[in-house]
């Protein structure tokens, strides 16, 4: 198995992004010490602010969709440019502000120490400000997704993870909004792949969640339908 050095030398930053120019500057800014901008990736998913001018003045390389897709698709658009990379692991983060990138190491370490091809980040540790609708909605989300993909993950709904090639390669995403999150998991652990958890610490700042509580819950719950026929 790849050393944890191994795996932060061969792993890229996927970020995707909307209407994120006020805090994505920070994002990289931090980032960079870290994962080298010459290995991050941002997606601009249809901005109709200063996200591409704020991300591409920060070096990275930045992938745009003229209309916004869902960041479902944004990941995709990130993942295949990191195989096309040729690199064998990419760190998700989100372009808010709210996953710090100097816990990064800590899934590397998680990864070499386990051989996980997914490690997930774990907020249930530190809930800190999480809303209390949004811990509850996660808990159930997070049952019904360990449930499909057959391990225990904590968080499921969290953004911030470390997700392998062989993974990427092996699953192929029907969904294109944030429900894609889960069917990577539930696809990555029906297919036998090990996912492990990591816990990170719970940031919510001046950001507003994207999440739209109807709409993304009935689009979770159809996921969940189809994932019983996979």
């Amino acid at each position: 198995m790849p050393t944890d050095q191994e795996i932060m030398g061969n792993t890229a930053a996927v970020i995707p992004a909307f209407n994120a120019a006020k805090l994505i500057a920070g994002v990289l800014k931090d980032l960079r010490h870290i994962i080298p901008v010459h290995r991050t990736i941002v997606v601009d998913d249809g901005s109709t602010d200063e996200t591409f001018r704020a991300a591409s003045g920060a070096g990275v390389l930045v992938a745009q969709h003229p209309m916004n897709r869902g960041k479902g698709a944004a990941l995709s658009t990130g993942f295949k440019k990191a195989i096309d990379m040729g690199l064998a692991y990419v760190i998700t983060l989100d372009a808010d502000g709210q996953h710090n990138p100097a816990e990064i190491p800590k899934f590397a370490q998680r990864a070499a120490e386990t051989g996980a091809d997914i490690v997930v980040g774990n907020r249930f540790g530190a809930l800190g400000k999480m809303p209390w609708l949004r811990r509850g909605t996660n808990w159930f989300t997070s049952r019904v997704v360990s449930m499909l993909a057959r391990a225990r993950i904590p968080d499921s709904q969290n953004g911030y993870r470390l997700i392998s090639a062989r993974v990427i390669k092996a699953v192929s995403l029907e969904t294109t909004r944030y429900e894609a999150e889960s069917e990577i998991l539930i696809k990555a652990g029906k297919k036998g792949y090990l996912i492990e958890s990591v816990p990170v610490e719970t940031i919510y700042g001046e950001e507003k969640s994207a999440i739209h509580p109807v709409i993304d819950t009935v689009r979770f719950f159809r996921l969940v339908y189809k994932a019983l026929f996979w």
